[in-house]
């Protein structure tokens, strides 16, 4: 075997290896579920019964639009902020509100190999994720996990249409946690995505000209009130009409 081709296999050997270790590092990737989590002022579910009543929900079908990932998400189904933006602009296209409080990527990659996509097509997919993984990853590893959902989605309903969303700036400018969103929405705006994805950060609706965000759009600044959920539908239904063949 020549020199060259020896140094070749163990530069592919090489880059396999770390490729797997950095896999192994990234709990962003790794699908978990949340087993021991329960949520206050949600609802009665816990986190497995949640996904449960979600498995039914799909039984029942049609299945047209689903809107994926976390308490931002799970807002929706709140009557005093998400609720009327989701009555009136979303029902007709048969959605399922499969946002779960606290999830991570981690946690709807669990949700994605344990049925949650199964025997369903819907049309459009909205992914909106990564928020809470702020303390647990670097920005790097996040826009892996976000990737990563989007590629489960694909594999589970490969003509399914992905609105993958940046995610939502929180806290002050400055402050960490807005740092890392920023720094994980830049990597995921430079990243190739195929056609069936469509990638779209409306991140500065919810801004004001300093970039600050007030607490009547946020009242926490991070999840928004029922102004910062019109804020959300008007800034995605031009794209999301569009996905749905309208």
């Amino acid at each position: 075997m020549k020199i060259t081709t020896c140094i070749l296999i163990g530069g592919f050997l090489l880059s396999a290896f770390f490729n797997a270790l950095r896999a192994e590092n990234n709990t962003a990737i790794q699908p978990v579920p949340r087993l021991a989590k329960y949520w206050e002022n949600r609802d009665d579910l816990g986190w497995v019964e949640r996904h449960g009543k979600i498995l039914v929900r799909n039984q029942k079908g049609p299945v047209d639009l689903i809107f994926l990932g976390d308490s931002i998400t799970h807002g929706f189904e709140n009557i005093q902020s998400g609720n009327i933006v989701w009555q009136r602009d979303f029902t007709k296209w048969n959605p399922v509100n499969m946002g779960f409080g606290g999830d991570k990527t981690e946690h709807v990659l669990w949700r994605i190999d344990n049925g949650t996509l199964d025997n369903i097509s819907p049309k459009v997919v909205v992914v909106m994720i990564g928020t809470n993984n702020w303390r647990s990853n670097k920005p790097s590893e996040i826009a892996e996990g976000v990737v990563a959902v989007c590629d489960a989605i694909h594999a589970k309903v490969p003509q399914t249409k992905v609105l993958l969303l940046a995610v939502f700036p929180r806290n002050d400018p400055g402050d960490a946690q807005r740092i890392i969103v920023d720094d994980t929405n830049a990597i995921l705006e430079k990243t190739h995505f195929p056609d069936w994805v469509t990638y779209l950060d409306i991140g500065s609706v919810f801004l004001n000209e300093e970039s600050v965000i007030t607490r009547e759009i946020m009242p926490d600044l991070l999840h928004p009130s029922a102004e910062g959920y019109e804020l959300w539908s008007g800034a995605i239904l031009s794209a999301l009409s569009r996905l749905m063949g309208e």
